[in-house]
């Protein structure tokens, strides 16, 4: 589950047949804006228009045009088709300007959008049929008439911007989702995010018919939801002191201490963003850890730890701490009050009570845990784990609820009620369908919204495996280990966003979306609906809903990224320029101008002479998908190597990390193996190079990783803040430059070191940086090297 280590639900039955789509229409889309007389839209409706892909779509003629006062119609008294109406007038009139009639009764003869109860159909399915006379979407439930109206509102926009009015292609869309559970994790526990963007965040959830919310409010580093039995644990739990430099230094003038980093949910606050999802058939699953990452709860009552002592170390590392809720009965009265509380706050189904990374070395020390193990018959500490979460299990079922946890919870017997969420790959969701427990996929890494989506060195801070949009789309959902009758154990799947290294709420929703577009894919669409050219069709107009509901969304995959091969002897460069999807057009200008879709269109290498300044970006459909891109190639330039363009020399546990800059403000993420901290400039052509210079900046060493700190070695230094060391074709290799790290050492920031002589080398050559030190604390980051010609 974690950074550092880290009622069953089927899918819909296979409805009738699929009426075929003509060929070659996968831009085609459903609408077309305009004035109120535009004609109607292309010939043919395409499934490409809505995201996620429905079951069916099949066109038919004619076309019908909404427009300002066009009557929107529900039953009378149905409040639930009310709030449907209403959120869709509102959703219309936020992103195109559209101000639709809201009207109780029978609907007009013609010339309106219905709303209408089915008598049956498919839990959150729709029906939504387009003609001349109008709209109508059906269906039996709140759910299904709000999705309909979800995928009405991506119909009317297809383009971007204000219109009078938008012309829509007669077709009928049948639809129900694949999986019951499609759900996004939001920790809160490492960065505090506010109500404001929790309930922005459930909005857009809605928006891709994403009905699940997995709160992650409970962990080590904080408890962020208000208990009024225990005002300790957000009076003390919630706040913190940050890791490094900057924070350190940081003075609250009230308290004259470093300025407390933090916040947490108050009751009122979370019975309102509950009752927000609701409105939006989003389902909040609050998590409430144990028995481990429970520093925070610990640290605010030390009665409930092991040896009854507060925690020596803060709340400001990252990854497993060794705190551990004893298992005294006094333990679990607490946990009791705790999560009846909890119940009364969530009316979902479902309390995630963690049960991951419980390192188990205190309970092995404690001879009062022992003594209650013998006295319990209880084996090992894996089966004492196994008694505490059965217990807490039974708890909630005595309430109503269901126990769902992390898939450390099939160790040593598993509960009969729980479900299990499968992060260690999706070997613990086989394990437990197989034994007839439900099961929700949310493997790492590939739905680990943390790693990185793009190795761009303006990708925000996250772990180092890229785990691109594309990697999200292949998931398979489906186990090919299981039976049919145990893939009805498979209740979904989530994606989980940890928040170690992602501080902002701006960069919360970049690292979910358009990521999340594909879980929904994954989610609601049927598997013969796989399409990854389709999916990223669907996707560019979802990337102008993201900007007029002010989604601050990942270009990731339409990012402009520079490829440079040197000539050092014709002092020419050749840059390519590429994109993920390999997909669009890429259009450049070379004086520096703003790239349009009239700028020059990239075709091939561009053979340039050194100076030139290129910048670039991706257009499809007449849409600009990708913000520019720019760089200067010059004598240094392409003498230069940024930290994401060199390796790392192992991958034992590769980080992007924020400098230790100013508190508040850019910093620079930069990439490191906090275990082994090395990098490797392969092929590096030192023909002409009189000196190496290299940016560096110190990291705090706040990392949580038990014994593998111990194995961190790093060769002595030569002065008290020890050098940057550059070896030659090994890390074993000669050394041939010295850069020493004390002009970095006051500055919370990226710092360029004086350069540092060396002799010139005839041909190309690995070079393996790295840096001496006493202790691992601080870490030193590389923001760049530089090789310096001897002609400067």
């Amino acid at each position: 589950m974690r950074q550092t280590s880290s009622s069953s639900a089927r899918a819909v039955a296979a409805l009738a047949s699929v009426v075929a789509l003509l060929a070659g229409c996968a831009h085609a889309p459903l609408a077309q804006a305009g004035p109120a007389s535009a004609p109607a839209g292309p010939e043919a409706a395409s499934a490409s228009a809505i995201l996620p892909a429905p079951l069916s779509v099949t066109p038919a003629a004619g076309a019908f045009t909404v427009r300002d006062g066009t009557v929107l119609v529900v039953p009378t008294g149905d409040a639930g088709a009310r709030a449907t109406a209403d959120y869709l007038k509102d959703l219309l009139a936020r992103t195109r300007g559209l101000d639709l009639t809201v009207r109780e009764g029978r609907a007009p003869g013609a010339g309106a959008i219905v709303l209408r109860r089915s008598a049956q159909g498919a839990r959150e399915g729709y029906d939504l049929a387009i003609s001349p006379k109008g709209v109508e979407i059906s269906a039996a439930d709140d759910a299904g008439l709000f999705y309909g109206a979800v995928s009405l509102w991506e119909l009317l926009t297809q383009t971007e911007g204000r219109a009078d009015a938008v012309t829509l292609q007669a077709a009928s869309i049948h639809d129900a989702p694949r999986f019951a559970w499609r759900g996004l994790m939001l920790d809160s526990a490492r960065h505090y995010q506010s109500p404001e963007f929790v309930k922005r965040f459930i909005d857009t959830m809605a928006l891709h018919k994403l009905n699940t919310l997995h709160w992650h409010l409970v962990d080590d580093q904080a408890w962020r939801l208000e208990i009024k039995r225990y005002p300790k644990l957000t009076e003390v739990g919630a706040w913190r002191v940050p890791a490094g430099q900057g924070p350190a230094n940081d003075i609250d003038p009230a308290t004259g201490r470093p300025r407390l980093y933090g916040g947490f949910y108050t009751e009122d606050q979370v019975r309102e963003i509950v009752a927000y999802a609701a409105a939006r058939h989003v389902t909040i699953v609050p998590e409430i850890e144990m028995p481990g990452h429970a520093t925070a709860p610990i640290t605010a009552y030390p009665a409930l730890g092991v040896d009854g002592k507060a925690p020596t170390t803060g709340m400001s590392d990252w990854g497993v701490y060794p705190n551990l809720y004893n298992v005294d009965d006094a333990t679990f009265a607490f946990l009791e009050d705790v999560l009846s509380e909890v119940i009364d706050l969530f009316p979902g189904e479902y309390v995630h009570v963690g049960g991951d990374e419980a390192v188990k070395d205190q309970w092995k020390a404690s001879p009062r845990v022992q003594a209650q193990m013998k006295a319990l018959g209880i084996s090992d500490e894996h089966a004492l784990q196994s008694w505490f979460v059965q217990r807490v299990g039974k708890y909630l079922d005595a309430h109503g609820k269901r126990l769902i946890g992390w898939d450390e919870i099939l160790e040593g017997g598993v509960a009969p009620n729980a479900t299990i969420m499968s992060w260690r790959g999706i070997d613990g969701a086989i394990t437990a369908a197989k034994a007839g427990h439900d099961a929700v996929l949310a493997p790492a890494p590939t739905l680990y919204f943390d790693n990185r989506q793009s190795d761009s060195g303006d990708e925000p801070p996250g772990r180092g495996n890229l785990i691109d949009l594309k990697t999200v789309y292949d998931f398979d959902p489906a186990p090919a280990a299981l039976t049919p009758d145990q893939q009805g154990h498979i209740l979904g799947l989530q994606a989980n966003l940890w928040t170690e290294h992602v501080r902002t709420e701006d960069r919360a929703a970049y690292m979910f979306f358009p990521r999340a577009a594909a879980v929904a894919e994954l989610g609601w669409s049927g598997a013969d609906k796989r399409d990854w050219n389709g999916f990223l069709d669907r996707l560019v107009p979802q990337m102008g809903r993201y900007e007029a509901l002010g989604i601050n969304a990942a270009d990731a995959a339409w990012e402009v990224r520079f490829t440079d091969a040197f000539d050092r002897t014709a002092g020419r460069t050749k840059v390519s320029l590429a994109n993920q999807v390999g997909r669009g057009e890429i259009r450049y200008t070379l004086d520096g101008s703003e790239p349009t879709e009239a700028s020059a269109l990239y075709a091939g290498p561009l053979d340039l002479a050194l100076g030139a300044r290129v910048r670039a970006a991706t257009f499809e459909d007449g849409r600009q998908l990708s913000r520019p891109v720019e760089k200067t190639f010059d004598a240094l330039s392409v003498r230069r190597r940024q930290d994401d363009e060199l390796k790392t020399c192992s991958a034992k546990l590769v980080l992007s990390l924020d400098d230790d800059g100013p508190v508040t403000g850019p910093r620079e993420p930069l990439v490191i193996d906090i275990i082994e901290p090395c990098w490797k400039w392969e092929g590096a052509d030192l023909s002409d190079i009189k000196a190496i210079s290299a940016a560096v900046s110190s990291l705090p060493f706040n990392f949580q990783i038990g014994k593998d700190r111990d194995a961190i070695r790093f060769r002595p230094p030569a002065t008290p803040e020890g050098e940057l060391e550059v070896r030659l074709d090994s890390c074993e290799g000669e050394r041939i430059a010295v850069l020493p790290l004390k002009p970095a050492t006051a500055n919370a920031g990226v710092t360029e070191l004086p350069s540092a002589p060396i002799t010139p080398r005839a041909g190309r050559h690995d070079l393996c940086i790295t840096y001496t030190a006493k202790s691992v604390d601080p870490l030193w980051a590389i923001g760049w090297i530089q090789l310096v010609p001897a002609t400067r």
